[in-house]
């Protein structure tokens, strides 16, 4: 069996376009080489039969009954020896029989004995040829007396199957060249049609090379799609890289104060411990947070719509269990079919981090509301707690409004390093009964490619 896998997709569509082709041709050839076989076998046939009535209005009885045929007849092949045209009238009932001069010599096989009124085409053999023959039988009245007679003529098949061979000739010469034509105008319109897909493979091999950052060309409106898909993957891909790279920069550059404490604090063993609890602390709060951005997926147009009221489920269940002392209430305003193209990863840390904040400060009830308007997504979470004292300063990294509640002050920083990242957009607000509020608005990853 053939193996198509390796095949490019020119030669695919050129060795289909070819057999298409040849088949069709083919079927084409032979349904007009049979049309034509027929067409000429049944102009012969009607040859024939005017040769038959032209014999019946010559032929005449004498008065005994015996047949009386002219020297000469107006086809002149039936007065020339083996002409491949031969008559014949055989008279059964005084077992009389006359044949043409044409048939000098030989002996073709003519049909005898027909009804009166039957009319008969048909192909004969004999003696090794084959012949077209055309008979019809009568009953002559001449007098009183009525005789039955039949006349047959019949044609050597020669110069029939010469001119189908001359035919089939002209034929095949003209559909192959047609053929050719056809093949060198499709693998023409195929060069044509695939240049494009060409062009992108070249901008692609670019890209590897470093040459350019993005598929830059315009294309036909089919793969027009899968070109804006590539240069989001690229972007994406790029937009990660420099969040890896920048997340390492800025770990970096944020642990060398905290080294340089704690190696100043080397000089001074009494205090040491508590710079050392201190400044753990506060490495650990950097690490978190760079890791945050760094894990962060970004706007993926490709990641699968991800149920959102579930996620909320989840978080609200754990949150249950961790502030189960304060006995917090938890409506969700989510429809269970409302679905976004959101990392599950990205989903957890943004939903997580904001409703923990929220339960550490409510004093009775966090509630969330999610919909969609549009292209957007709309999340709310509120809770009935104190609210943001400096909502600006709640969004710096490392800045906490309450020391007396736990916490590394960096998860408003890293929702908002989240959201920044999916193109959304992350406000603190005051709630209606005066706690806090969060929202936040991410657009479609679709939005772009539409």
């Amino acid at each position: 069996m053939i193996r198509l896998a390796g095949w490019s997709i020119r030669t695919r569509l050129m060795l289909g376009a070819a057999v298409v082709l040849l088949a069709f041709l083919a079927g084409a050839g032979l349904a007009l080489q049979r049309a034509y076989a027929d067409s000429v076998r049944d102009a012969r046939y009607e040859r024939l039969q005017s040769t038959v009535y032209l014999l019946l209005a010559r032929a005449e009885l004498d008065a005994s009954g015996g047949l009386i045929m002219p020297l000469s007849l107006e086809e002149p092949r039936l007065s020339l020896p083996n002409s491949g045209l031969y008559a014949n009238i055989s008279n059964p009932s005084s077992r009389e029989e006359w044949q043409s001069p044409s048939t000098l010599g030989l002996q073709p096989p003519f049909p005898r004995r027909l009804s009166a009124g039957e009319w008969r085409f048909h192909e004969l053999r004999s003696g090794g040829k084959g012949y077209l023959a055309a008979a019809y039988g009568v009953k002559w009245a001449e007098g009183p007396r009525a005789m039955p007679l039949t006349f047959a003529v019949v044609e050597d098949e020669t110069e029939f199957f010469t001119e189908l061979a001359s035919f089939r000739r002209t034929l095949w010469s003209w559909l192959g060249g047609a053929g050719f034509l056809l093949l060198v105008t499709q693998t023409l319109l195929l060069g044509w049609g695939l240049a494009p897909l060409r062009r992108v493979a070249r901008e692609i091999q670019g890209i590897e090379r470093g040459e350019q950052p993005r598929i830059e060309g315009v294309y036909p409106s089919e793969i027009a799609g899968l070109t804006g898909n590539i240069n989001t993957l690229i972007e994406q891909q790029q937009s990660r890289q420099t969040r890896y790279k920048d997340a390492l920069g800025d770990l970096a550059h944020s642990l060398k104060t905290p080294l340089a404490v704690l190696r100043g604090a080397l000089a001074e063993p009494a205090e040491l411990p508590a710079v050392v609890a201190q400044q753990v602390a506060r490495m650990d709060g950097i690490v978190q947070h760079q890791l945050g951005r760094a894990a962060a997926s970004g706007s993926v147009r490709f990641a699968p719509p991800l149920l959102l009221a579930p996620i909320f489920r989840r978080i609200v269940d754990s949150l249950a269990k961790v502030y189960a002392d304060k006995a917090l209430s938890y409506p969700i305003d989510c429809g269970a079919a409302l679905a976004w193209r959101i990392d599950e990863g990205d989903a957890f840390e943004v939903f997580g981090n904001l409703l923990d904040n929220a339960a550490k400060w409510a004093r009775g009830t966090v509630q969330i509301s999610a919909r969609v308007e549009g292209w957007v997504l709309y999340v709310r979470i509120e809770d009935d707690g104190p609210g943001f004292s400096n909502p600006d300063a709640a969004l710096q990294r490392g800045v906490r409004l309450d020391e007396r509640v736990p916490g590394h002050g960096i998860g408003l920083a890293v929702v908002a390093d989240i959201v920044a990242a999916h193109g959304g957009q992350l406000t603190l607000d005051r709630a209606a009964g005066g706690g806090a509020q969060v929202n936040i608005r991410l657009p479609s990853p679709l939005v772009d490619s539409r």
